[in-house]
């Protein structure tokens, strides 16, 4: 399996996420779509709509972003009555859950001045439309092009997250916020002071944190906050296996998909990390695991091709020798062990939650598997063998139509209220420069 860096787009995930959350009706004419379904487009549907590129008579379905529309949902009730399968939210006490500070963090999420150049905000990485990660790249690419080594990891239900990052290096929200603020392959500002002097700079965010803060402006302290309240909204569950196991619809799921979850919870022993318990499930243990993939991608020396896109609907495959010798050098990724310096914490990843996982492609820390059925027939092997590998991996011996069960099941943990959540944040504002912006060239309110 190659782990390169790969520029393919993979197309059929868009597909499924469009099908899963029932966003966008596809019809064989244009003409046959009603009013009411081209409003749905309109409201829920992915601004980027790359499907039927290599027909010669393709018209494009793409929404500019200042023409798309968006719906406000009541964000906060997702967060005080999470959907059926999630447990309550934690909420710091020091941070409480109001209206003001959710807004402000959603409007700092989408704000793209809130980088160095003024063109890259966090929903850039965190695509609402893709699962709030990114489906078209397998790692980040933040400012100017500039790369990560790692996979976009998805903000649904971050709120109940104890380790934060691929890594796990951060343990709270309002502390995560900042390292994609100051990294220089993201958002790419100098220092914490440069972000809240510029804050402090642009005419909207007058009085909105002494609003949510009482009467505290932007700190490094009230900006995380302020994010962190936002994500914590953003838990998505109610989906068509909580329906069937926790509100007992039997019918909810198919019995392919049930035959899946026994599997899940049996010879698969996938809930062994992925937990599920009487009243919810988070579908992660939060805990960090070496599965063998990062010992791969460190350790071994890729070969084979590259399935390259060079055009719409054109794709040809590339020597891997040819794209390394255009490409910068591959950085060995040690997960945990960057953290802790212990030899024994090598190539160790946070478990990712499965919650929505058919709409988070391409998976895995560094995005190297571009479809579940790569994820599964990984885990099938037995990982990749190291000396570390961690004992709950093993071979599982699943058979062809086992898999197909258990990617069923996979397929049914789509949250009902996705599109609420797609929707709401396609209403918030983008961050647009303007002449009265800190950074426009007129008028420097920062100074430099």
């Amino acid at each position: 399996m190659n782990r390169m860096n790969k520029t393919v787009l993979v197309i059929n995930i868009l597909v499924v996420s469009s099908i899963a959350l029932s966003l966008i009706s596809v019809t064989a004419s244009r003409g046959s779509e009603d009013a009411s379904e081209l409003q749905n487009r309109a409201i829920f549907g992915p601004g980027d709509i790359k499907h039927g590129y290599e027909s010669a008579d393709y018209t494009t379905d793409t929404l500019d972003l200042l023409n798309r529309i968006g719906k406000e949902a009541e964000l906060i009730e997702f967060a005080r009555q999470p959907p059926l399968g999630l447990p309550p939210v934690p909420v710091p006490a020091d941070n409480p859950l109001t209206t003001k500070k959710i807004l402000l963090g959603r409007k700092l999420f989408f704000d793209r001045r809130l980088s160095i150049n003024n063109t890259f905000s966090c929903a850039m990485c965190h695509i609402p439309e893709q699962g709030f990660t990114n489906n078209e790249m397998e790692t980040a690419v933040g400012v100017e092009g500039r790369s990560g080594k790692r996979n976009t990891p998805t903000v649904y239900n971050v709120a109940y997250l104890d380790r934060i990052f691929h890594d796990g290096r951060e343990s709270t929200l309002e502390q995560q916020v900042w390292s994609p603020f100051l990294a220089r392959n993201e958002m790419a500002n100098p220092s914490i002071g440069y972000v809240i002097n510029k804050i402090r700079a642009i005419d909207e965010y007058d009085g909105l944190f002494e609003e949510a803060f009482n009467d505290r402006g932007p700190t490094m302290e009230t900006i995380g906050m302020a994010l962190a309240s936002y994500q914590r909204t953003l838990n998505a569950a109610n989906s068509p296996f909580d329906r069937w196991y926790y509100a007992k619809e039997k019918d909810a799921i198919s019995e392919q998909a049930k035959r899946g979850f026994e599997l899940f919870t049996g010879k698969g022993t996938c809930s062994a990390c992925h937990l599920v318990q009487s009243e919810h499930a988070l579908f992660t243990d939060d805990r960090l695991h070496n599965t063998g993939l990062g010992y791969e991608a460190s350790m071994s020396r890729d070969s084979g091709t590259t399935r390259v896109q060079l055009a719409p609907g054109i794709f040809t495959e590339l020597d891997n020798s040819v794209i390394e010798s255009v490409s910068r050098a591959k950085e060995n990724d040690l997960g945990l062990y960057e953290v802790t310096e212990d030899p024994n914490d090598r190539w160790k990843f946070r478990t990712p939650s499965l919650r929505n996982v058919a709409l988070t492609a391409p998976y895995m820390h560094n995005g190297s598997f571009h479809t579940l059925r790569e994820v599964v027939d990984f885990y099938n092997q037995g990982g990749i063998s190291n000396e570390l590998l961690s004992p709950l991996i093993r071979p599982l011996d699943l058979t062809e139509s086992e898999i197909e069960d258990l990617l069923a099941f996979l397929q049914s943990l789509i949250g009902s209220n996705v599109p609420a959540l797609v929707a709401d944040a396609f209403a918030a504002p983008i961050g647009d420069v303007s002449k009265d912006d800190p950074d426009w060239t007129h008028k420097n309110k920062l100074k430099y």
